[in-house]
């Protein structure tokens, strides 16, 4: 990588107030990137099978090859050196450790995970691993799914096999990515694998999830107290359209579902008292034994924070209802009129630093990194496949501002990992919108940075010499 672009967003306040040893990195996950979906012993996760159901996926795409990763793994952390990160956020595939949810390790399926962790490692490069994102095993949603208590239990088995074989050399471990998405797009919206469209499901499905990353947690640091755990959450501000208590208590609710049903179990050991209110008027209860919610406050190092927009929330609908067809209280969603990307996502990064002063305000004393920041762009390569993508670039800047001031507000964030390395499946999306540092010609898996991963990498310089 020895291009050299224009500056942009390299103003002073672009990184002023980063502490010294603020961590740059990236990440991936495996169902998107790896392929070999069949191969070695990896069994079908509940993506493989949503994938095949007609219409759930655009153009029908699957990650059966997807990047390919799981054959070019050398030459994808060759990649990540050349970006200059210190830090590689991955993911483990359970149907390839565990084939079928259950029983021994699968060799095969681990020993591509040791040798992608020895690869990081020889090139300088910490591995920042994540037990959970998204791909379920197949037979493990037929028995119930994480609405079912027995899958908590199934996790933390699976979290310990890994780690055996992997902590003597990886010191972060992430237990669940994004618990909302797999809850409320998989189990109540149905537009994420599994397709489930089951609200109360969708309420025992954060229960459990949350009991897994407990029980996950507890085993692991049992095994060893050095090591740094972690759970990621997708959090974005929830503000009311306007003052009135429709839209005050519709913001309140869509927060509650978003954020405080997730961190204060996590943190205080308990759920909100209001968000158990608004269930029960739902005829919902959570599925709370004696224990859990010990089990989920188990201490916790850094909490990873995923964001991408924010929007304002209304509790009236278009039509001046305040109740939807259900019966339910109206949760809508309000633009601000801002720009959007391809996701056709609104563009707010001092939302970010709202956010980011929020969690620590309401949740002082544990550490934050960003462990997803990014956005999907309609990418052109020229003839040579390079993309100068000016947006995503501009993208980036102003949301490490947004960081930098947080931090500068007092918000302990120690480190920013941009999503993604590489373009890949973007889950329903299948492969029409692109998030990736890098363009990956889906038909050669030809890997080109684009000009936004040199001005990455010279972001990442510029800020390692502001403390020598």
């Amino acid at each position: 990588m020895g291009n050299t672009l224009p500056e942009i967003g390299a103003g002073p306040e672009l990184l002023a107030g980063l502490p010294a040893g603020f961590r740059w990195g990236v990440a991936t996950s495996s169902y998107q990137i790896e392929g070999a979906a069949t191969e070695d012993g990896r069994t079908p996760s509940i993506w493989d099978t949503y994938c095949r159901v007609p219409g759930m996926v655009h153009n029908g795409d699957n990650g059966d090859v997807a990047c390919d990763h799981y054959h070019r793994m050398p030459e994808d952390v060759q990649l990540i050196k050349s970006l200059e990160v210190d830090t590689y956020r991955f993911s483990v595939a359970w149907p390839r450790i565990q084939p079928h949810g259950g029983g021994p390790v699968n060799p095969k399926g681990i020993g591509f995970y040791d040798r992608l962790v020895d690869e990081l490692l020889a090139g300088g490069i910490d591995p920042w691993l994540t037990l959970y994102h998204w791909d379920l095993p197949q037979e493990l949603e037929d028995a119930g799914g994480w609405p079912a208590r027995d899958t908590a239990y199934r996790f933390a088995d699976y979290a310990m096999l890994v780690f055996d074989a992997l902590h003597d050399r990886v010191r972060h471990w992430t237990t669940l990515n994004e618990p909302w998405c797999s809850a409320m797009l998989g189990y109540h919206q149905g537009r994420q694998a599994p397709g489930r469209q089951d609200f109360g499901a969708a309420m025992h499905a954060v229960h459990h999830l949350l009991l897994g990353h407990g029980l996950a947690t507890q085993r692991m640091r049992a095994a060893d107290p050095d090591a740094d755990f972690c759970i990621t959450l997708n959090m974005s501000q929830h503000e009311p359209a306007t003052d009135s208590l429709a839209d005050r208590e519709a913001a309140r609710r869509e927060d509650g579902l978003a954020v405080r049903i997730y961190l204060d179990p996590l943190v205080h050991g308990r759920y909100p008292a209001d968000v158990v209110e608004d269930l029960a008027a739902r005829n919902v209860v959570l599925p709370v034994q004696d224990g859990d919610l010990e089990i989920i406050s188990t201490p916790i190092d850094t909490l990873g924070v995923n964001y991408y927009f924010t929007s304002l929330t209304s509790g009236v609908a278009e039509d001046g209802s305040t109740v939807d067809s259900d019966g339910n209280p109206v949760s809508r969603e309000v633009r601000l009129g801002r720009r959007v990307t391809e996701m056709d996502w609104e563009i707010v990064p001092e939302g970010f630093t709202a956010l980011l002063t929020r969690l620590a305000r309401d949740y002082p004393g544990l550490p934050m990194v960003i462990t997803e920041n990014g956005s999907a762009w309609a990418d052109e390569p020229d003839e040579q496949g390079f993309v100068k993508d000016n947006d995503r670039t501009e993208y980036f800047a102003d949301h490490i501002a947004a960081v930098s001031a947080a931090v500068r507000a007092g918000a302990d964030v120690r480190g920013y990992f941009a999503w993604s390395l590489m373009d890949n499946l973007e889950w329903s999306y299948g492969y029409a919108k692109r998030f990736g540092l890098v363009h990956v010609d889906f038909e050669t898996q030809v890997r080109t940075p684009k000009a936004s991963a040199y001005w990455y990498r010279d972001t990442i310089r510029r800020a390692r010499a502001a403390h020598e």
